[in-house]
């Protein structure tokens, strides 16, 4: 059995302001909602010309404004998996205590069912951080996978020094940064137990996709930025899993073109040209689809490893 699942978040442009330690205010005009407005109609583009199917994680929030909810009902009547991403994509959600913690992700469900009609049962909490406070929640409420541990050692050291130098630089990052035992997690699909980076009992965790042998990142932003040899390259290192996870964003098929030239003195990634993006994308797809991968939601996914 070889599955790959394509997930994208569908963080808009605002997050990454608050990612980088900058006020809202300093995104303006279309660039504002250029994920719902530009980025979805891209990726269901991509899907349909390449016959698979995507795993969209949105933010509850997000659905209050009518474009959004209706991209992503059309999303779902294409037959693409709607999962949760919680109500306000707050990235201490795990600072915020359990009844708050339970009002997030209740929200984020409640939001999306009223969308799209049905409710989700995929969950992945913002910036791949969780607790097992936060899997008690899940639990309770049904939630049938979550995809959110990610055990990488570049990207956690990635990811804490950019926190560190922000905050140096006087504007700190909303961004918060996971505990290092995170690391020790399995990086194939498992059971949580207590604590949740151990195999147990619980619910089933779809880690964030690492090469097998390096945990190198395999994310949307290292396969952009690589350019489609470079994806390539890590896509044939991750052969061989049986379940391929690759998490994309909607701004990795965007650039500053798209009203992102203000975020573009911050980001790299958002420099590189969409079309490069994309075809970063395509050739993962061709090299799993090559290999004998089968591509399916997340939800399928799950299906295969409970």
């Amino acid at each position: 059995m070889r599955l790959c699942a394509l997930s994208v978040d569908l963080d808009e442009i605002p997050n990454y302001y608050a990612i980088h330690g900058l006020e809202e205010g300093e995104a303006r005009g279309r660039g504002l909602t250029a994920v719902y407005d530009v980025a979805v109609a891209r990726l269901m583009q991509l899907a349909e010309e390449e016959r698979v199917p995507l795993t969209l994680f949105a933010i509850g929030s997000d659905l209050a404004r009518e474009e959004n909810r209706e991209a992503l009902r059309a999303a779902h009547l294409r037959g693409h998996e709607i999962a949760n991403h919680t109500l306000d994509h707050r990235y201490d959600l795990v600072r915020l205590g359990k009844a708050e913690i339970a009002r997030q992700v209740a929200g984020g469900i409640d939001a999306i069912r009223d969308a799209v009609g049905e409710a989700p049962v995929g969950f992945r909490a913002p910036g791949y951080t969780i607790t097992d406070e936060v899997f008690e929640v899940l639990a309770e409420m049904g939630v049938k996978y979550d995809s959110s541990v990610f055990p990488c050692p570049p990207y956690w050291a990635l990811k804490a020094t950019a926190i560190r130098l922000y905050k140096a630089r006087g504007r700190p990052s909303r961004s918060i940064v996971d505990t290092p035992n995170v690391l020790r997690a399995p990086t194939r699909p498992y059971l949580v137990g207590r604590p949740y980076w151990k195999r147990g009992t619980g619910l089933l965790e779809i880690p964030i996709q690492v090469t097998p042998k390096l945990r190198l990142q395999f994310i949307g932003t290292t396969v952009t930025m690589a350019g489609p040899t470079g994806a390539r390259k890590l896509a044939e290192m991750c052969v061989g899993e049986p379940l391929v996870n690759l998490e994309l964003h909607g701004i990795d098929v965007l650039d500053e073109r798209d009203g992102l030239e203000p975020l573009a003195a911050h980001q790299l990634d958002v420099r590189i040209a969409r079309e490069r993006k994309l075809a970063a994308i395509r050739a993962v797809i061709a090299v799993l689809r090559d290999e004998g991968y089968a591509f399916v939601t997340m939800r399928e996914a799950a299906d295969k490893f409970v």
